[in-house]
């Protein structure tokens, strides 16, 4: 079990799975999202509309096609607003997430900073519910093997996430 950092286009890394910060139709949109799905191909769009959509909180995964991830769990992050409900929901993005690597056998993989984009979740607030929850689920999940990656794309994000990793 590992927690770590690293600066870079998400999709560039070989791991099991990279997480997307999608929207509810699964459709490539802007983003981390556009450029999942334009790496991953062709293939990633019919097999994201084949899920029927996602929920916000919730996670789904299709395979990572032309990645060199092999799979990609796309998990839809709250608009933010302000209420009460946003970090519960962006908590759920995470808990989901590694839910459904667990449940697919994964052991590598790599969040994005899910709804810190066009959604306006503010950085700093995102970071601390994200590493707070992948620290709990990987202190809950102590028998199982999980390597996580927290990318950032850029450099104010990996200053964040290393005085968050400590």
């Amino acid at each position: 079990m590992s927690l770590e950092i690293w600066q870079g286009d998400i999709t560039s890394l070989k791991v099991d799975a990279i997480v997307n910060a999608a929207n509810r139709e699964l459709r490539g949109g802007g983003g981390v999202d556009g450029a999942i799905h334009r790496a991953a191909g062709p293939k990633l769009d019919p097999a994201c509309q084949a899920l029927g959509g996602c929920e916000t909180g919730e996670a789904k995964i299709t395979p990572g096609f032309d990645l060199p991830a092999k799979y990609v769990i796309h998990t839809v992050g709250p608009i933010y607003s302000g209420s009460h409900s946003d970090p519960l929901l962006l908590a759920a993005c995470y808990r989901n997430s590694l839910r459904v690597a667990q449940e697919n056998g994964l052991h590598s993989v790599a969040f994005s900073a899910i709804s810190t984009g066009v959604y306006g979740y503010p950085l700093g607030a995102a970071s601390k519910i994200a590493f707070t929850e992948v620290r709990k689920w990987l202190r809950d999940h102590k028998d199982y093997d999980l390597r996580v990656i927290m990318v950032a794309y850029d450099a104010r994000t990996y200053a964040l996430y290393q005085k968050l990793l400590g």
